[in-house]
């Protein structure tokens, strides 16, 4: 399968200073420092509470920094305007624990659903759909609805969904949470495999022992509400 990315200059992310509250609450993340290079592949661990969801939700600009500076792109976020905000999440894709897929829709019409949204016509994209679908090992599920598929299928599909728009950096929020063991590695391959084509990767976790099959994956541990970099 040819992603078909594009080379990225300069970090995909970086956060110099970014601390972050919810409402006037005390800071939930302090003084973070920290640069994504293009083509890395980082895993973000730390107990349970200490804002992995949070920092993944900052990257997608679905909340803003209390203080401090967030570049994504190249491009710092607090200044940005409404259209390049919007250019900048196009260049990302995200796989929530919970799938998050829509039950109405078929298996095709899910992984289909950001290029609909983005208006292209679906000549353009059937064959590239139903390619990435085989890729994930989706492909005899194209025409099924998510209430009759499993727990990894669910998954996979949510996978194929965040890659369809070939983003330069793919968020993904506890993705093998819900999935044993053996379907977890068969899930991470799927992340492995996509960073050899070029695609920048944060997988937020908890599993040490998922975490260990990664050889060249760098860790970023969050405690304390401030973030440690493990090269």
């Amino acid at each position: 399968m040819n992603l078909g990315l594009s080379a990225a200059e300069g970090p995909v992310v970086e956060f110099d200073g970014v601390g972050f509250r919810y409402g006037r609450g005390p800071e939930i993340l302090q003084d973070l420092r920290f640069a994504l290079d293009p083509g890395s592949f980082h895993f973000l661990s730390g107990p349970s509470g200490a804002g992995k969801t949070t920092l993944i939700r900052l990257m997608l600009l679905a909340v803003r920094p209390t203080r401090g500076l967030m570049h994504l792109f190249g491009t710092e976020a607090g200044s940005a305007s409404g259209q390049a905000l919007t250019e900048i999440r196009r260049k990302m894709g995200v796989v929530f624990q919970d799938f998050r897929l829509l039950d109405h829709l078929t298996t095709y019409e899910n992984v289909a659903l950001p290029l609909v949204v983005q208006g292209y016509e679906e000549a353009t994209f059937r064959g590239e759909v139903l390619e990435l679908l085989q890729w994930v090992g989706l492909g005899e599920q194209a025409a099924t609805l998510p209430p009759t598929l499993s727990g990894g299928e669910k998954q996979r599909a949510a996978i194929a969904r965040a890659l369809i728009a070939k983003p330069q950096l793919i968020l993904a929020d506890e993705p093998t949470g819900n999935v044993d063991p053996p379907l977890a590695r068969r899930l991470l391959h799927l992340f492995v495999e996509l960073n050899r084509f070029g695609t920048s990767v944060v997988i937020a976790t908890h599993d040490v022992a998922l975490m260990d099959q990664v050889e060249d994956a760098h860790r970023l541990i969050l405690a304390d509400g401030r973030i440690y970099v493990d090269p």
